[in-house]
C-alpha cells in the first residue's frame, strides 16, 4: 500500500527554504550550499510563484555566461511549477517528476506550502515499500514450505 505525501513528509526531515524573486542569484547559491539542498522555493507576498534548483542555475547562468551577482532569481527560475497535495500518493509523485524531469516538486494544500519533496524522498520511500513486500513474501514462503 502506496503512503500519502502527508505518510512520507511526516517521515522524513522536511525543511525547505525559500528566496524572493528579486534576490540575487549569488545569495540563493550561497543558501542552497549552506542548507545543503539542490531547490529552494521562490516566493512572494507569501505566493509560491517559482522554484530554482541547481539545474536553473547551470542552464540558465553557467551556461550564459551571466553573472550570479546580477542575475536575479526570477530571471533564472522555473515558474511553470508542478505542486501535489498532501492527500496524494507517493506513486503519483514518481509519475509527476517522471513524466515532467524534474527533481523537485512542492505540497500545497489550500494555498499553503507544507512541504518539497525531493525525488530522493520519493525513491527511497518506494524501495523500503518494495523491500518490505518481498521479506513479507519471503516470510509467507518459508511459512507454507
Amino acid at each position: 500500500m502506496t503512503k500519502t505525501v502527508n505518510q512520507l513528509l511526516n517521515t522524513i526531515q522536511n525543511d525547505f527554504f525559500s528566496v524572493t524573486p528579486n534576490s540575487l542569484v549569488i545569495d540563493a547559491i550561497k543558501m542552497m550550499n549552506e542548507k545543503e539542498v539542490g531547490a529552494l522555493l521562490v516566493i512572494e507576498n507569501d505566493n509560491l510563484v517559482g522554484i530554482m534548483s541547481e539545474r536553473d542555475y547551470t542552464r540558465k547562468v553557467i551556461l550564459n555566461n551571466r553573472s550570479s551577482s546580477e542575475t536575479n532569481v526570477n530571471e533564472i527560475m522555473t515558474s511553470d511549477l508542478k505542486i501535489v497535495n498532501s492527500s496524494q500518493t507517493i506513486d503519483e509523485c514518481m509519475i509527476i517528476m517522471s513524466n515532467n524531469h524534474i527533481r523537485h516538486l512542492p505540497v500545497v494544500d489550500n494555498n499553503k506550502i507544507i512541504g518539497l519533496l525531493s525525488v530522493i524522498d520519493v525513491l527511497k520511500n518506494i524501495v523500503a515499500e518494495k523491500e518490505f513486500i518481498i521479506e513479507q513474501l519471503g516470510h509467507y514462503i518459508s511459512d507454507t514450505v
